[in-house]
């Protein structure tokens, strides 16, 4: 893949991450993981919930009054259900803060972290060059830091990127809006009208 296609990418999948956002990332990638590496607790969390609602949906129709040993049996089994939840929780929550952990250093590394490396490896290399005269003195400036006078270089050309990526952003959300609010208008209207 050549040089200008790479960084393109590069920025592209970034924006997209943020546009997505990292922790909606981070949920999905958890329940994913937690299904794979940990599926005997997850299934036992659910269980527990299912019943320990059960029971506490029992236990809110039974009379204290006039079933009280009943009541009673139900509301120990509820306390001992929410207890045993409460402790799968915590080491369920210990699970996610260390995946949240990695899970941000491989997203920073895979995305940033490699913007970088490729800056810094192809500091010197002309993403492509000018055609002579296009932008008359301030030609130079498309080559900083390090790239041959002419020429674009790799940091001159992730800015690039990365404003035309937001800009398109922009436009496609001012689309998507605009016909939003045309739809509710519309609706609106049907509403008055009938």
């Amino acid at each position: 893949m050549s040089l200008i296609v790479t960084i393109f990418v590069l920025v592209f999948v970034t924006e997209l991450i943020s546009w997505i956002g990292k922790s909606v990332l981070l949920e999905i990638c958890y329940l994913l993981y937690l299904k794979i590496f940990y599926p005997s607790q997850a299934a036992r969390q659910r269980q527990l919930k299912t019943d320990t609602l059960n029971t506490k949906a029992e236990l809110l129709r039974t009379s204290a009054q006039d079933q009280f040993a009943r009541w009673a049996k139900l509301r120990r089994s509820v306390d001992k259900g929410l207890a045993d939840l409460e402790k799968l929780n915590s080491e369920i929550a210990s699970v996610k803060s260390s995946f949240s952990i990695r899970f941000n250093c491989v997203l920073w590394v895979s995305t940033t972290g490699v913007q970088f490396v490729v800056g810094w490896w192809y500091r010197r290399s002309a993403v492509f060059y000018l055609p002579q005269g296009w932008f008359g003195p301030i030609q130079w400036c498309f080559a900083l830091p390090f790239a041959p006078k002419g020429s674009v270089s790799v940091g001159m050309w992730q800015m690039a990127c990365k404003r035309a990526i937001k800009v398109g952003e922009r436009v496609v959300k001012d689309i998507c809006m605009s016909s939003e609010i045309k739809t509710e208008a519309e609706t609106a209207g049907k509403t008055k009208t009938s």
